[in-house]
């Protein structure tokens, strides 16, 4: 199928749960109770979501360009 490179975004929610999503594929996240967990639950929905996209005969989104920036506020 190939290799596939994108940026996924965790957050801590106010109970203590991580929830994971990657950005460049609209509607993929996930959660768990911790940081590892959440990266490997992200990581098998990434998967699921490419494989779904592939068996539609849709297109695989590609992240391009990623950029960090700080910010003083």
């Amino acid at each position: 199928m190939g290799k596939y490179k994108y940026t996924i975004v965790i957050e801590q929610d106010e109970d203590g749960m991580y929830i994971a999503s990657c950005p460049a594929l609209q509607g993929c996240y996930t959660q768990g109770e911790t940081f590892e967990e959440a990266v490997n639950n992200i990581k098998d929905a990434m998967r699921l979501h490419i494989e779904a996209r592939n068996s539609l005969g849709e297109r695989i989104p590609v992240e391009r360009v990623v950029e960090e920036v700080e910010i003083d506020v």
